[in-house]
């Protein structure tokens, strides 16, 4: 003998997502829950706030790659859209494994882009188009700035005993901004093309 199960809930089955749902805050950004990684609260907060202005720096530099990789000009502007193209899908893989660390360590990942923006150091660039090299050269001064917080987080992450986070910071972060600077670097050397005598470089 089959029985039939009816829902009793007051809400009866239905296809109609629902819409417009509110909640209040469940975890406040700026803090952290409480994990069982063998790391202190303090140090794991610390790691979260290192994280986070690396994070949201490395948001900022992933856009400029992508705006002026729209915006190359000139006789490289073919090998110079690919690479900062290139150069951009790497920083994107990065913005997921910050995130992803500062979530591990029980933190608030910064997401929204207009937060983002509120917490980085990157100077904000002109909203038109400057010279092919003056965009490189932005993108190089916002490496530096993240080129230095990791360097500065890594160092006293690993004081804390973070492994984790200074791995990230030194494996991931630091040698993928060192690489594409080295890139992007000789692309502002003033070698030309023909030398004076007529003979090719």
């Amino acid at each position: 003998m089959t029985t039939t199960h009816e829902r009793t809930d007051e809400h009866p089955r239905s296809s109609q997502p629902l819409l417009h749902q509110k909640s209040p805050i469940i975890q406040e950004f700026g803090t952290v829950k409480q994990f069982p990684l063998g790391l202190t609260s303090d140090s794991r907060l610390y790691s979260c706030q290192r994280l986070t202005r690396v994070l949201a720096d490395t948001r900022m530099l992933y856009h400029l790659y992508k705006k002026y990789h729209w915006l190359m000009r000139g006789a490289t502007f073919y090998q110079l859209h690919l690479l900062l193209d290139k150069h951009a899908d790497e920083q994107l893989r990065l913005v997921d494994a910050l995130a992803e660390r500062i979530q591990t360590l029980g933190g608030v990942a910064v997401g929204d882009p207009r937060h983002a923006a509120e917490l980085t150091k990157v100077p904000r660039p002109p909203d038109g188009v400057e010279e092919v090299p003056a965009m490189l050269s932005r993108i190089l001064e916002a490496h530096e700035i993240i080129l230095t917080e990791a360097h500065d987080a890594a160092a006293r992450t690993a004081e804390l005993g973070d492994d984790g986070t200074n791995d990230l910071l030194v494996s991931q972060v630091i040698r993928t901004g060192e690489l594409q600077c080295w890139f992007l670097s000789e692309q502002l050397v003033d070698t030309p093309l023909v030398r004076a005598d007529g003979v090719r470089s």
